[in-house]
């Protein structure tokens, strides 16, 4: 099919249309940046070609070179027969405006936390230069390093990651948005081995579920094991990160940490606590903020309107 199609084929309208035929045919799940074939594959063209990705329809007549042709269906096939993410197929990925370089040594950014930073955090963090030193547990492709160092023009960040790969990746994002002496790579375990302290915490750790992980789309097995699964009731990690991050925080410091469907979990765990969880585009269940103070059990909740 795919040596007809290369032989039949001249132009961008013909590519895009056996794409969305073949994702369609191949049952393939949408979690990567779209959220149906048509989309994903006029991503896919449009990226290949070099071409605008917000303008299609003047480029759908545009005829292909041989070269262009092998190149586009060759990714359409490996999408739809191993089912690997488009990011991986392309090398980047985006979360909210910034775009960033991903391989499969590094998850496919999708952090809720991003869309929080800045103003969203008001009133624990009410003037952003007053943020000096912040730090990005499991920081994995380096996304929300950069974009902390984006709304906090101030702040010194670590960005720590317990793969060496991920910081690979991380500092090919760094250096493309010309950050290196404001963004430092750490290689530990969460806070292993930390010294200072931070006005501001954020994390994604690994946050999934034994049941869950087992039954994710085949697509998700291309992203690595180590930044999903997070023990039987997937909070692991977010239960060390709770434990030892006060004293790694300044007074005032805030934390922000992005966890699963397991809220209830987790407030079954810690009633002590008077976790705030913030609004996100997916709901407000799946980001909390703690204080030092709270962490401490030294204040209360800030309650919003």
């Amino acid at each position: 099919m795919y040596n007809e199609a290369a032989k039949t084929f001249n132009t961008i309208r013909d590519m895009l249309r056996f794409a969305v035929s073949r994702f369609n045919e191949a049952g393939l799940f949408f979690g990567h940046g779209s959220d149906n074939a048509h989309d994903e594959a006029v991503y896919l063209i449009l990226h290949t070609l070099n071409l605008p990705l917000d303008t299609l329809d003047p480029y759908l007549d545009a005829k292909l070179l041989n070269e262009e042709k092998e190149h586009i269906l060759e990714l359409i096939q490996r999408r739809a027969f191993e089912h690997v993410p488009v990011p991986y197929l392309t090398n980047q990925a985006w979360q909210g405006e910034f775009d960033f370089y991903v391989d499969e040594r590094v998850m496919v950014p999708r952090s809720f936390i991003y869309e929080l930073l800045g103003d969203a955090l008001t009133p624990w963090i009410d003037q952003p230069e007053l943020v000096h030193r912040a730090l990005d547990l499991c920081t994995g492709s380096g996304a929300l390093a950069i974009q902390i160092a984006h709304h906090y023009t101030s702040a010194q960040i670590d960005a720590v990651d317990l793969s060496l790969d991920a910081l690979e990746v991380a500092a090919i994002n760094i250096e493309d948005y010309g950050l290196q002496q404001r963004i430092a790579l750490i290689h530990t375990n969460l806070f292993e081995g930390l010294q200072d302290t931070y006005d501001l915490i954020v994390s994604t750790p690994p946050h999934v579920d034994t049941e869950s992980i087992a039954a994710l789309p085949p697509e998700y097995r291309h992203e690595p094991e180590q930044a999903l699964g997070s023990g039987n009731d997937g909070l692991d990690a977010t239960r060390q990160v709770i434990l030892q991050a006060a004293k790694f925080l300044n007074t005032k410091g805030v934390l922000l940490v992005e966890i699963g469907h397991n809220r209830n979990l987790l407030e079954a765990a810690y009633p002590e606590l008077p976790f705030t969880w913030l609004e996100t585009s997916a709901g407000n269940g799946y980001v909390f903020l703690l204080t030092r103070e709270q962490l401490m059990g030294e204040d209360k909740p800030i309650l919003l309107n």
